[in-house]
């Protein structure tokens, strides 16, 4: 069993193969702050299917997807990047990966092409635990911990849980690539 030091900003929590809850069923969570009074971060691989253009109204033209980032908060647009070193105010949060920054700014970085789609994730709500919650939820084995080194959340190819999990072990290969019977991601 992981002890909760072993969760950190940058960890990814993968569902387990057999989580009913629908808000997080194969899902794959990207850890950005992990402490002692809670957590907090953004799913990763569901899409709300549209584009950022179709939420806000005073953005640059930009072919970006939107995914659901969790149940908290989905009145609140976030965004995940790899442009931290010309976005000021972006917090790191692992591996390159960056949350935030100036809005403002993002949005003259997009209208200069310095910033594409294959730079950023948008994100409608996050996912949060209060204190103790997220351990509580570790201990009944509802997710599996992955380092994100090796994943890049940006580039969209393939199924990012089928990924994550076949790479645990062949048991979770095995299930990972079992077709989903339920409502689909």
């Amino acid at each position: 069993m992981l002890e909760k030091e072993e969760l950190h900003s940058g960890s990814l929590l993968v569902a387990q193969p057999f989580m009913l809850d629908p808000y997080f069923k194969r899902s794959v969570v990207l850890l950005c702050d992990h402490h002692i009074e809670g957590t907090f971060g953004f799913i990763l691989n569901k899409s709300v299917k549209m584009k950022i253009n179709e939420l806000l109204e005073d953005f640059p033209e930009f072919e970006s997807e939107v995914f659901y980032g969790g149940p908290v908060a989905t009145d609140t647009i976030h965004f995940l990047h790899n442009v931290g070193d010309i976005l000021e105010g972006s917090q790191e949060v692992g591996n390159g990966v960056f949350w935030g920054g100036n809005f403002d700014r993002l949005k003259v970085l997009i209208d200069s092409q310095l910033v594409e789609p294959k730079n950023i994730r948008f994100f409608v709500g996050y996912s949060g635990w209060s204190a103790g919650q997220l351990t509580t939820e570790m201990k009944s084995g509802s997710w599996i911990v992955s380092d994100s080194k090796t994943y890049s959340i940006f580039d969209g190819k393939g199924d990012l849980w089928t990924n994550v999990l076949s790479e645990k072990n062949d048991n979770f290969s095995i299930i990972a690539h079992q077709p989903d019977s339920g409502s689909p991601n």
